[in-house]
């Protein structure tokens, strides 16, 4: 697709080295990884939970996130040898650490992974270590509502109301009052029963603090150097309720102090979790601080951007996000970056507007047509039922675009999705 950051290709051989892919099967990062396999001449060893397009009648070898245990002696017994071991998305994390350590391979710490994947975890760990972040108190279950409701009140209105198991804005809901606060723990109680979460799990309420949004993604070398590999700012980003992404633009507009600030604030809050190895991707805002932009922590994943964003990244070479990735898992020195791509490019990352069964997507011809746009890809097969966030998991598609200027990026991207007819019974 595009380039949002110039990055040395990796320099080192990589052909015939063997790699553990542990693949969920509910992914939209399958296919990319294979290809960056193929493209750096990788042996593959494959785990999944379920079907996936692994093609050439290659062996999956089946297995159970949620039993880490039973599934790394399946995977010591069958694997062989391996260099390395990479998770490709959230579920495969805690797998991927627990048989990396197994193998004696460099992985992060599993307490360091449960930090990243418990938002609950992740704001008290922030805590203790200083890191900017919105206040916030949690809330254990069972609790009735006026315990939300003091919880929403101690932070401020409008406030946050989290899953901190969840992710990609499911089970996110502002508030502007306590009743609204109330409403919103009802609702998400329902969407973490739907996802088979826990009856036990806390919710998280926070202060909500406005200003742009910006994401970075990073590699961290074993000892906990950051080296950048992308930062998109969130034009669009939504004042709530719910907090569908849509339009990610890069480079960022932002002063350069205000991104070096932030990006030390990613490190330190990566480093604060206990990450010391792979990628990291990190949601950011920039609030207003006693007249000072400042950045606060939102959120980090110990991995690479989600759903296909990574297509409008390319890098000198030819080389992707999740060849990076891959050789960094390799021992590969992460490579020096530049947050100024050769031309500004941008995602819009389509949501689900409304509930039922996913009939059509008319208009991709026109929409893909529109100058500058340079891909679009809808990911729901017709057919499936399909939930808005904040209730939903997932995306409808990703319209990639490429222009002279940022604000031409933002005109395309609109523009094609302009042209879209979803039609949903």
């Amino acid at each position: 697709m595009t380039s949002t950051g110039t990055a040395a290709a990796p320099d080192a051989p990589t052909a015939g080295r063997r790699v553990l892919l542990l693949v969920p099967a509910r992914t939209y990062r399958a296919a990319d990884f294979l290809l960056a396999a193929a493209r750096m001449g990788l042996d593959l060893v494959i785990g999944s939970d379920g079907a996936l397009p692994v093609g050439g009648g290659r062996p999956v070898i089946p297995v159970n996130p949620a039993d880490p245990d039973a599934s790394t002696r399946r995977i010591l017994t069958r694997s062989g040898p391996v260099d390395a071991v990479v998770a490709v998305d959230t579920p495969m994390l805690m797998l991927a650490a627990a048989v990396a350590g197994q193998m004696g391979l460099p992985h992060n710490p599993p307490d360091a992974v449960l930090n990243a994947t418990d938002k609950a975890r992740q704001r008290q760990r922030w805590a203790a270590a200083g890191i900017a972040q919105p206040a916030f108190r949690i809330v254990p279950a069972p609790a009735g509502e006026e315990t939300i409701r003091q919880a929403a009140a101690a932070v401020g209105f409008p406030c946050m109301v989290k899953a901190i198991s969840l992710s990609a804005s499911q089970g996110v809901l502002r508030a502007g009052d306590p009743a609204a606060a109330a409403a919103a723990a009802r609702r998400i109680r329902h969407i973490l029963a739907a996802a088979r979460r826990p009856g036990t799990e806390p919710l998280l309420v926070e202060q909500y603090l406005p200003g742009p949004e910006l994401s970075i993604d990073a590699l961290l070398a074993t000892g906990g150097g950051l080296t950048v590999t992308a930062i998109f700012d969130k034009p669009a980003t939504p004042d709530g309720p719910t907090y569908e992404e849509t339009l990610l633009v890069t480079p960022s507009q932002l002063p350069g102090p205000v991104l070096a600030a932030a990006i030390s604030t990613t490190g330190r809050a990566a480093r604060a979790l206990g990450l010391t190895h792979g990628p990291v991707h990190a949601e950011l805002r920039i609030h207003d601080h006693d007249g000072q932009a400042r950045p606060a922590m939102l959120e980090l994943a110990a991995r690479c951007i989600g759903g296909l964003c990574s297509r409008a990244l390319r890098f000198p070479g030819g080389s992707t996000l999740e060849e990076l990735v891959l050789a960094s898992a390799l021992g590969q020195p992460a490579p020096a970056v530049s947050h100024h791509p050769a031309r500004p490019a941008g995602i819009y990352m389509l949501p689900v507007p409304r509930p039922g069964v996913l009939r059509a997507v008319e208009g991709r011809d026109s929409a893909a047509a529109i100058p500058g746009i340079t891909g679009l890809t809808i990911t729901i097969p017709v057919g499936q039922q399909v939930r808005p966030l904040p209730d939903g998991d997932r995306y409808l598609g990703f319209i990639f675009a490429e222009a002279g200027t940022r604000d031409e990026v933002e005109q395309a991207l609109t523009a094609a999705r302009d042209e879209l007819r979803v039609i949903i019974d």
